[in-house]
């Protein structure tokens, strides 16, 4: 990688610190920050961490979460709805989706919440905008920051923890993008390097290029650019040794979700400081033949899940980790000609850990008075984000959200 590409990447903001286009964001201007502890009044602790697990594409919560007892669901589902006996019911309304015999498991011991018909105002169809609004939790304008992003930004001055957040994926997600503070994706261990180091002589190249005082121009921010670099590269050798000593204590699905999951936990039982978790599971965009690609997906999920917390609770994690889902949007209510569904609007999404006031939460979809086919929101996300923030993180919500939401009872 030689610099003049490096200054190029950088100077967008973004410093790219592998072959397959990881990046770390940051303002290069501005100081690196670390969240902390909760403040005093919040209930936030330093041990504690946040899973967020996206459920990319637009998760059908009808048959994820089934109104068994609703026979209007039967109505205007007649190939896609799940059969009554298949339901893992909850009560004589709603129940799981077949495949989720795990999360049914954790829901039982009173560690999963579902909350019900999340959604926000005038909500927008598009995968792209939708999802921008989910992780900026801006519906109302366009912001360059995530909300997990401000809520990093919001922690006050500490230097040193390369760790306070982990996106495992390839690209950094637009939830963890901040103004001030370096959050390293990393797909998985083995491919968590610097894309100079897989040649020993571009690595020579970079090295001696990156040490050249004699540059044809001045700029204010080549030290930052160094910092952002040299950090990259000291969390891409720490990171595998830092957590080498843990020992999984499940046996994780050999899927994608199956090995984020088992990575997340290798950091939050390898002490690492990390606050936030960033891990991404799909696609559930199924317009056609959904029943099949949606059970197995949904399936995929709560087997990973399960494995998850058995090896939590093995180290005694299960009550430091929360995790919280969500999707773009959820689909309409009638099924289409190719027995899938279209872009629909809320849906309902899940907490589970430890942590949780297990049960359901907010009001049943109502499948006749819909909003032009599609299930209303009775709760807006942010209010979610909100008793997060608050009642997990212990940071206030107002500066993250640009606003006040009211809380869930959601959280022990």
């Amino acid at each position: 990688m030689k610099r003049r590409n490096f200054l190029l990447a950088a100077s967008s903001g973004l410093a790219v610190v592998a072959n397959t286009g990881h990046v770390f964001a940051r303002a290069l201007a501005q100081p690196v920050l670390s969240a902390v502890e909760g403040l005093p009044g919040l209930p936030g602790g330093a041990d504690r961490c946040l899973v967020l697990l996206n459920l990319a594409g637009g998760n059908d919560g009808l048959n994820c979460v089934v109104p068994h007892g609703n026979e209007r669901y039967y109505q205007l589902r007649p190939a896609l709805a799940i059969d009554r006996h298949d339901v893992l019911a909850i009560d004589r309304n709603v129940g799981f989706n077949p495949g989720m015999q795990s999360v049914k498991a954790l829901y039982d011991k009173g560690m999963v919440a579902i909350v019900q018909g999340v959604g926000y105002p005038d909500p927008d169809h598009s995968h792209f905008r939708s999802t921008e609004i989910w992780q900026t939790a801006a519906p109302d304008r366009y912001e360059h920051t995530g909300w997990l992003g401000r809520y990093f930004d919001q922690a006050p001055p500490a230097r040193g923890n390369l760790f306070d957040g982990v996106a495992v994926s390839k690209v950094l997600p637009e939830v963890l993008v901040s103004e001030r503070t370096d959050i390293p994706a990393v797909p998985g261990l083995g491919e968590y390097v610097m894309a100079a180091d897989r040649n020993a002589a571009a690595r020579s190249v970079f090295s001696r290029e990156a040490a050249d005082a004699h540059l044809p121009f001045a700029s204010p921010y080549l030290a930052h650019v160094m910092e952002i670099e040299a950090n990259a590269q000291r969390s891409s050798e720490e990171l595998p040794r830092l957590v080498a000593g843990y020992k999984t204590q499940a046996s994780y699905p050999a899927t994608g979700l199956g090995r984020s999951l088992a990575l997340a936990a290798q950091i939050v039982g390898s002490n690492l400081g990390t606050r936030v978790i960033y891990v991404e599971h799909g696609s559930f965009d199924t317009h056609v033949n959904q029943k099949a690609t949606q059970n197995q997906l949904l399936m995929q999920f709560s087997n990973a899940i399960g494995a998850f917390y058995d090896d939590l609770s093995a180290h005694g994690n299960e009550r430091r980790v929360l995790t919280l889902t969500f999707s773009e949007f959820g689909r309409r209510i009638e099924e289409n000609g190719s027995r899938g569904t279209d872009h629909g609007e809320a849906s309902p999404l899940f907490l589970i850990g430890g942590g949780v006031k297990g049960g359901m939460y907010g009001a049943l979809p109502d499948l006749s008075a819909t909003n032009m086919g599609n299930v209303r929101y009775s709760t807006d996300f942010r209010s979610v984000y909100a008793t997060v923030l608050e009642r997990w993180l212990g940071r206030p919500s107002a500066p993250v959200l640009h606003g006040s939401f009211a809380q869930l009872p959601v959280l022990a």
